[in-house]
């Protein structure tokens, strides 16, 4: 299995779970965590977009 294919399938498992809880993860937040792990972005972007898309400021 690929480094690709390995995170693609965690990123599946995880939202599988985040959905048995009764929440859910968009196709933007899987894109995000894709690029965190695949280290197109840092941590920190990977942060950043997450707290800018809940509407909450960063100072």
């Amino acid at each position: 299995m690929s480094r690709e294919e390995s995170i693609n399938r965690s990123i599946a498992n995880a939202a599988a779970s985040v959905a048995m809880e009764g929440f859910y993860v968009d196709e933007e937040c899987k894109d995000w965590c894709r690029s965190v792990l695949m280290d197109q972005i840092s941590k920190e972007k990977y942060l950043s977009l997450l707290l800018r898309k809940a509407g909450v400021k960063a100072s």
